[in-house]
């Protein structure tokens, strides 16, 4: 950002106090660090951060933005683990910090209504008492906002029985580059027309900014059962999860933790994780009681083929809490083995665990960088951590090209790019791994349908390199057609 367009926000600061009070415009040097990054190694250096606490607030602000054409980036909790909360570009960080409120349950038709800032765990203790929770439960739930989760279309250890995000947001009131506010989807389970709800969960706030959202609840379920089982490689382990998937087995959740998490959980949490294993599962069915308990007993059957070093089952909601907590705590507890890690997101068909981890493995010895393996093992998601020191020279480009490395070993077993934690910055360049310049210059369309100047969280998803000439080909054709012929469905259907 050059200084005339720094000067430029600055001057902006007295009209942006006007907007949402004096106390909540930040400009100073101290405040602005705190914005500078999220949960992965970028950093970015916003001018101007703005704490609104309402939809015609941040309508006011993006009017304001746009009329300057300055770029404008929406933020939650900043747990997100892709960059996609960072203002590259400068300009101003919009915070949801004060748009925390549960504004309405409805016990009977099992919805809450929920401002973006809402983080994620708040609402499953607020309805709990009626019997309800929310089902998505990212392993940063207590921390992370339901509008960062929206943003990336969040998942969690149970959904691979519940499914992500995206299959629990009824719809959502919605900002758009322009200041107007409208609701995308229905608080019905099916809406009418396109759906502009979908497109925007997972759209890493490039799209518009969420203001308010109606998501499912779930009944609490009758019973739970949580099961610990140790092996002595992670190879067993593998094995063990495509077993269990591969006998028709669909438990609410199947994590994975390989020897270098277990001893990151141990030195942390002390959940209770034996020592010496190569790799344990947790386990959890819920539902009926008597369905549960036969599930348990089929599974526990399955795993006994592959020579578990103990298989172990929570007796009460403590010790199920113990062995969560582990689980749960783990990404913070890998700071006990290395100063820095970088997370890498990937999915993969289940069949192609052990192979896939073998390849990992094979690159830790090759690069001499450890990684711990984290995964959601029921339905593929992988999340390798690269255990790195960033003081050291080197250590930073070193393990972004391992980490584009496993990007690779993941596409080419027939997986994708991201699970659950979005493109954002850090996938960027891998794109082209999975799609042409015309699948991407056709995603571009969409965009454009948004907004035509890329004000809204600029810079992510799309790769920036010079082989992106189609993409930009189409952004410029698009630019170029009159909005008075072209909407925003007929774009759609280009």
């Amino acid at each position: 950002m050059s200084q005339s367009e720094l000067l430029e926000i600055k001057n902006l600061v007295p009209e942006l106090k006007n907007i949402v009070g004096s106390d909540y415009v930040l400009d100073d040097k101290a405040d602005l660090l705190v914005y500078e990054y999220d949960g992965s190694i970028d950093r970015g250096n916003p001018v101007v951060i703005v704490l609104p606490q309402s939809a015609t607030e941040i309508s006011s602000v993006l009017k304001l933005a746009r009329s300057h054409s300055i770029p404008v980036v929406a933020r939650g909790a900043g747990t997100g683990l892709s960059g996609g909360a960072i203002a590259e570009h400068g300009g101003i960080v919009i915070s949801m910090a004060r748009m925390n409120k549960i504004l309405e349950v409805n016990a009977d038709d099992r919805y809450a209504i929920v401002e973006p800032g809402v983080v994620n765990l708040d609402l499953s203790t607020h309805v709990g008492p009626q019997g309800l929770y929310y089902a998505p439960d990212p392993s940063s739930q207590r921390a992370c906002t339901i509008g960062g989760n929206i943003a990336e279309n969040s998942g969690g250890p149970h959904c691979l029985a519940y499914g992500v995000t995206t299959n629990h947001v009824l719809g959502m009131e919605v900002v758009l580059a322009d200041g107007s506010v409208t609701w995308f989807g229905e608080n019905e389970r099916d809406g009418i027309g396109y759906d502009l709800r979908g497109i925007t969960i997972g759209s890493e706030g490039t799209l518009a900014i969420v203001t308010k959202i109606s998501v499912r609840l779930l009944r609490s379920p009758e019973h739970v059962k949580t099961m610990l089982m140790a092996f002595e490689t992670i190879e067993d382990a593998s094995a063990a999860v495509t077993g269990i998937i591969g006998a028709g087995m669909v438990p609410a959740a199947l994590e994975m933790m390989d020897h270098f998490c277990i001893k990151a959980a141990e030195e942390a949490v002390g959940a209770g994780y034996p020592e010496g294993a190569g790799a344990v599962l947790l386990v959890e069915l819920d539902g009926l009681f008597e369905s549960v308990e036969e599930e348990s007993d089929e599974i526990e059957a399955i795993c006994r083929e592959f020579g578990p070093l103990e298989i172990r089952v929570a007796d009460d909601a403590m010790e199920r809490e113990k062995l969560w907590s582990g689980r749960k705590g783990v990404l913070g507890a890998l700071g006990r083995l290395a100063p820095n890690y970088y997370l890498v997101d990937g999915t993969i068909p289940r069949t192609k665990l052990v192979d896939v981890l073998k390849q990992i493995n094979e690159l830790s010895e090759r690069s001499g960088y450890p990684i711990a393996n984290l995964l959601h093992a029921g339905d593929g998601n992988l999340h390798p951590s690269i255990l790195f020191d960033e003081r050291k020279p080197g250590d930073v480009e070193n393990i972004l090209a391992i980490g584009a490395e496993i990007l690779r070993i993941c596409v080419e077993s027939g997986g994708v790019l991201s699970g659950e934690h979005g493109i954002g910055l850090e996938k960027q360049d891998q794109m082209p791994l999975m799609f042409t310049d015309e699948d991407m210059a056709t995603m571009s369309l969409l965009k454009i349908a948004f907004e035509t100047e890329d004000l809204l969280n600029p810079g992510k998803v799309f790769p920036t390199g010079a082989g992106c000439g189609d993409i930009s080909q189409a952004r410029a054709i698009a630019r170029a057609v009159s909005y008075t012929h072209l909407t925003l469905p007929t774009i759609l259907l280009v």
